[in-house]
């Protein structure tokens, strides 16, 4: 008997031909229509995104890191100013930091949510604020589970910062029975075609309540302009085009019915790796997680997954070095309190497994029989003993 194909972690191509027909028409009807830019495929998605969020303004980028830019830049903030986030997130969210001019300030995780703690958060703020600048706060909400955005909220109120959510991984994911993305002053999305809510190639959009914050947006997303050619403000080009936003259109239609599958193969996992020497993931109470990625947790990382590899599963690791141990950043970043060790511990023990809304009930109850029959090094036996 042939073995079966390799298992990739996740599969956009599957998500695709799932919709094809339907992207295809979309597709079709963007190209005939002759308009390519900010025409009426994306003002359609715009409206229809901040309808499913929940807010009043949703406007369409060129990717999740110019969301996040823009967000920052809409906020006030720029150079000689400083901004909260954590170490343990893809590296664009301290990139788009960067990007306006900011210095990021890293503070340390949860280590059951893997998002921002509050008491770091506070933590940093008592240690940076008299001598750094800090404007706003970016809470990311990574791996589909909400941060803690009551606590977030009450501490950036205190000492006056604006608060942006990072919603990369989160689409569709609810806190107290509110959608990530309605909770801060703005937020971040980005449509990276392996998203919960993804593109056939870049695209982002930035969400907000606050009307004056998404009139700055719209002006920064296209060179300043409220009269085409006459720049107001000092601007950049980040437009989400008409092709994507015509897929997007189609995928939004399905966006809560491939959560429930996400949820529902986290569910298989949970069921089926309960006894398993590894640590799964939490989802808090009153939090809807949306499973972005399925993270579980061992000492034994990298023995699981060489062992996964060889048995044709594909795993990845998001991510493998924090923001503050890369190259780019070790001396630019401000780490509270010098070191991260929640962050530091769970670098070296996450591995996320395949999970995305296409995989079959066979391909998951092959995922979780092959760790069922892992068996951890001898030394590890020894340790947890």
């Amino acid at each position: 008997m042939a073995n079966p194909p390799f298992l990739l972690q996740t599969d956009p191509k599957a998500n695709y031909m799932a919709r094809k027909a339907e992207i295809d028409a979309a597709i079709l009807r963007a190209l005939e229509s002759g308009w390519y830019i900010l025409g009426k495929e994306t003002e359609a998605f715009e409206r229809e995104f901040a309808r499913y969020i929940g807010a009043p303004h949703c406007i369409g980028v060129n990717s999740g890191t110019d969301a996040l830019h823009l967000a920052l830049r809409a906020c006030g903030v720029g150079p000689g100013d400083a901004v909260v986030t954590v170490s343990h997130t893809a590296v664009a969210t301290v990139a788009a930091i960067e990007l306006a001019g900011a210095k990021p300030i890293l503070a340390d995780i949860d280590p059951e949510t893997y998002t921002l703690c509050p008491k770091s958060l506070e933590a940093a703020l008592e240690r940076y604020s008299a001598a750094e600048k800090i404007k706003a706060v970016i809470a990311v909400h990574l791996y589909g589970h909400p941060a803690e955005m009551p606590a977030i909220l009450k501490i950036a109120r205190r000492h006056n910062l604006s608060v942006i959510e990072d919603c990369a991984q989160s689409h569709g994911a609810t806190l107290e029975g509110r959608m990530t993305g309605t909770w801060g002053d703005v937020a971040a999305f980005s449509f990276y075609p392996t998203k919960n809510l993804g593109a056939l190639g870049d695209g982002g959009a930035v969400v907000t309540g606050r009307p004056d914050l998404a009139e700055r947006v719209r002006l920064l997303r296209e060179y300043g302009w409220r009269q085409r050619y006459i720049s107001d403000v000092a601007g950049m080009n980040s437009r989400l085009d008409e092709l994507q936003s015509a897929v997007l259109r189609v995928k939004l239609q399905y966006l809560d019915a491939d959560n429930a599958r996400r949820r529902e193969i986290a569910r298989c996992y949970n069921d089926m790796l309960r006894e398993a020497p590894i640590a799964l993931p939490v989802a808090r109470p009153g939090c809807r997680h949306v499973y972005h990625q399925y993270v579980i947790r061992t000492p034994h990382r990298d023995h699981l997954r060489d062992f996964l590899k060889s048995r044709g599963i594909g795993a990845l690791i998001h991510y493998p070095a924090a923001v503050h141990q890369q190259p780019a950043y070790r001396s630019a970043a401000l780490a509270e309190g010098g070191a991260l060790p929640a962050t530091e511990r769970i670098c070296r023990e996450i591995l996320s497994l395949p999970m995305h809304a296409q995989l079959t009930d066979e391909q998951v109850l092959r995922v979780g029989q092959a760790i069922r029959e892992w068996v951890p090094p001898k030394k590890a036996i020894e340790s947890a003993q």
